[in-house]
């Protein structure tokens, strides 16, 4: 390990630190997760957003306890994506969107090649993990912060 990475580590201990002590975020990593290179949060919030946390306690189960709803988690990855880990049935992508042109080229029943052209919505990789630690943060201030 280089001084560089050794003090990018560093500092990416000591945000994870700060935000156990300032926001109440825990580290939940697993073994398997860590071997990746992936690190996982368990955030002081329900996973509901604020419009479903409303309806949710009001409509579905007036009786039920903020406290005893399930968590937000989100994981960020050493390929440079951020998710929110407990969604229905996958992970949600919460890294930054951008449009993109594409062409595919197919062939036709007869032979004949064809290209079909458009415009597709991607994902902006977050390469620095110290980055991805603060995208995460900032997507929990500005959409979970006032639950």
């Amino acid at each position: 390990m280089t001084n560089y990475q050794a003090e990018q580590f560093m500092l990416e201990e000591q945000f994870v630190k700060r935000l156990l002590i300032d926001y109440g975020i825990r580290e939940v990593t697993t073994q398997k997760q860590a071997k990746n290179e992936t690190r996982e949060f368990e955030f002081p919030v329900p996973s509901f957003s604020r419009q479903r946390l409303k309806y949710y306690t009001r409509h579905s189960n007036p009786k039920c306890k903020v406290k005893d709803l399930p968590r937000l988690r989100i994981a960020c990855f050493k390929s440079g994506y951020v998710r929110k880990q407990n969604g229905a049935d996958r992970a949600y992508q919460l890294n930054p969107t951008y449009e993109q042109n594409y062409r595919c080229v197919w062939q036709r029943n007869n032979g004949e090649l064809y290209i079909s052209k458009g415009m597709t919505r991607a994902r902006a990789l977050i390469h620095s993990p110290i980055t991805r630690l603060n995208f995460m943060l900032n997507y929990y201030l500005k959409n979970y912060a006032n639950n």
